[in-house]
């Protein structure tokens, strides 16, 4: 047991290659960022095909913000500003969205008060 441990925690510091291109723990955190944030649009579409029309569900920003922070501690490891810039400022775009989305859905289902006018 002991052994599979040492193989393992040694395995993700190191670079393999395959089919001539480098793989360490970096390389399968950028794939995850990636497959998150592209799953988002997965999400959009499958909302849209149901609807019938061009919608954007609530879990389209949360995987959004999900795959937006991994990507962005991804080019941080890899000391990129290029790639740092490119994710660091989305996620607190999507966390708006979700903030003007539950705000208009509050005002929305709050009760409305009616004046009547006496005459």
């Amino acid at each position: 047991m002991h052994y599979n441990i040492v193989l393992a925690v040694t395995w993700f510091g190191q670079e393999h290659r395959l089919f001539g291109l480098n793989w360490n723990y970096l390389t399968i955190l950028g794939f995850l960022g990636n497959a998150i944030f592209s799953t988002r649009f997965l999400i959009q579409w499958i909302a849209s095909e149901k609807k019938g029309k061009s919608v954007i569900p609530d879990t389209f920003w949360y995987w959004s913000i999900a795959g937006s922070i991994i990507m962005c501690a991804y080019w941080i490891m890899e000391r990129s500003p290029v790639g740092i810039l490119a994710y660091l400022p989305n996620s607190f775009v999507y966390m708006r969205n979700l903030h003007l989305i539950r705000k208009h859905t509050r005002s929305a289902s709050a009760p409305t008060q009616v004046s009547h006018k006496e005459s």
